[in-house]
């Protein structure tokens, strides 16, 4: 299971308009001091580049620093007040300086109480795990051989679904559409970025994130048991579920 944040028009209490009030366009008042209001009533205590930081965080599955710069650069200057801030929403701040990746997950105690959750469950089909795990091995196999920007046709995604097909489907049409559908999904969550070729995608380092090897192998024994080629008591070391989690508190938006 994944979970997802409310979208912006489920969470209208969160944030309201970004537009400026009597203060001039470069955030000042008319004393020529720095002005922290930025609406009628506003009385918040963050500077507008940190409230657009912690936004950010809030809306968007993940920050990172090549698709959100500015973001990136306003997150390592101010981690501890923007982790702070999402503490109190009860969320924790994933920030992984090597891969340049930041994003929130749900928080929980050490005694396992249940926090409010402004996050949603929401279940990943087979061909999504299907495409996941194979972007995963792809990404790692790339930076093996030294290649910093690993990239992927849409086609041979398409052949990795179908060469997992069990031997009793016989939907072809259904499966195809089903993993096209999964392609598109995962270009939406941004772990797929589009890039000038349609037919061509990038993989985002988040796989690596999202993905760590004890997690690609557990995935990997539960295809083998939904195709029907490993025993369902098999001696594996992990815990497979129904539905497996594949992306971990990564915020849905509108990009």
């Amino acid at each position: 299971m994944t979970d997802n944040l409310a979208t912006d028009e489920d969470l209208p209490y969160l944030f309201g308009s970004f537009e400026a009030d009597s203060t001039s366009a470069d955030g000042q008042d008319d004393s020529g001091a720095t002005s922290l209001v930025m609406f009628e009533g506003d009385t918040g205590v963050l500077f507008q580049e940190q409230r657009r930081c912690l936004h950010a965080l809030l809306k968007h599955r993940y920050l990172s620093a090549d698709r959100h710069p500015e973001h990136w650069t306003v997150l390592l200057a101010n981690q501890d007040l923007i982790k702070s801030r999402l503490n109190e929403l009860f969320f924790e701040l994933h920030l992984d300086r090597d891969h340049q990746i930041a994003f929130k997950r749900q928080a929980s105690t050490e005694s396992g109480e249940a926090l409010p959750s402004l996050i949603r469950d929401v279940s990943h089909t087979k061909e999504e795990t299907i495409v996941m795990v194979f972007l995963r091995q792809r990404f790692f196999a790339q930076r093996q051989e030294g290649e910093d920007v690993v990239f992927v046709d849409r086609q041979v995604l398409l052949s990795e679904v179908a060469d997992q097909r069990p031997e009793h489907a016989t939907h072809r049409a259904m499966d195809q559409k089903r993993a096209l559908n999964a392609i598109d999904g995962l270009a939406t969550a941004g772990v797929l970025i589009k890039t000038a070729d349609p037919e061509r995608l990038r993989i985002s380092p988040i796989i690596e994130v999202l993905l760590p090897i004890e997690k690609l192998r557990a995935l990997w024994t539960w295809l083998m048991i939904q195709n029907g080629t490993a025993p369902e008591n098999s001696d594996t070391g992990f815990v497979i579920d129904d539905e497996p989690d594949v992306l971990f508190d990564i915020v849905k938006d509108n990009e």
